[in-house]
């Protein structure tokens, strides 16, 4: 499958997924928007993925949305935000909260301008990793407009409400450091790629069974109820340990480190 402004490969089961519109800040207009919707069918399908790196090409992660490309053509805009059931999700929900039904950890490398819809793009990793010049910013108020891509569903569960009310209501960008200190970002480095790479590499010497039940475990409990929680993790062991991954795992622990998984149970 091809993409217009992604670039899109996967190498000894990382997949990368490029912000390829460089000459625009990769600013996000229709077309990447599709990309970044499309490619996360094609990872969900692909059980060979264990891991996937979010990152931008050139200068920046992203500037945001490409709003004078998007208020020149109001058919796609209005695409964007179509969605017949109110309690579903549209594309521009999907492109934050689809990461989240992706049974694989996703990491999200961040570098210069991570604006408005690049920082709700981030929000749907489960792991954020910003150089020290990252700046972050949830852009919505500059418009008129207030936030309508689901990055509240992961806000809500990182920072302080208060804190939230200030970075949303003001749309004002806040430094890498100012982003770890509220809980935005997992880690700022001089160089996130290294991070994000050597991270990839310790979660594929997991199980991608268990590496599967824990992400979908944390996101569907997080915010739920003790009682679906602990339904949730009953049924999620019972179906990690009828796979062969767990006793592979028992071998790569007790005989054989170097011992290949098998592709991920097909159920996640």
């Amino acid at each position: 499958m091809s993409f217009k402004h992604l670039i899109y490969k996967v190498e000894d089961g990382i997949a990368h997924v490029i912000l390829n519109r460089p000459e625009k800040y990769n600013a996000f207009n229709f077309d990447l928007m599709s990309d970044i919707v499309r490619v996360q069918k094609v990872i969900r399908k692909d059980r060979n993925v264990r891991v996937v790196i979010i990152s931008g090409n050139g200068e920046h992660f992203s500037s945001g949305i490409d709003i004078k490309d998007m208020m020149g053509k109001p058919s796609q805009f209005f695409k964007i935000g179509w969605k017949l059931n109110p309690f579903g999700t549209n594309m521009a929900q999907r492109f934050c909260i689809g990461w989240h039904s992706i049974p694989v950890p996703v990491i999200c490398v961040m570098h210069g301008y991570c604006y408005g819809m690049a920082t709700t793009l981030a929000l749907g990793a489960d792991m954020r990793y910003a150089r020290p010049d990252a700046e972050l910013a949830i852009m919505e108020a500059k418009w008129g407009m207030l936030p309508d891509m689901a990055g509240l569903q992961t806000v809500r569960s990182t920072i302080r409400q208060d804190i939230a009310n200030e970075l949303i209501m003001t749309g004002e960008p806040i430094s890498a450091e100012k982003s770890l200190e509220y809980g935005l970002v997992t880690r700022v480095v001089e160089d996130p790629m290294a991070e994000a790479l050597a991270m990839a590499e310790k979660l594929r010497a997991k199980s991608p069974d268990a590496t599967a039940a824990i992400k979908l475990t944390n996101q569907k409990s997080w915010n739920g109820s003790t009682r679906g929680l602990l339904a949730r993790e009953t049924l999620y062991q019972i179906s990690v340990i009828i796979g062969k991954n767990w006793r592979i795992m028992d071998i790569r622990n007790r005989k054989d480190p170097d011992k290949p998984f098998v592709k991920r149970q097909w159920w996640w």
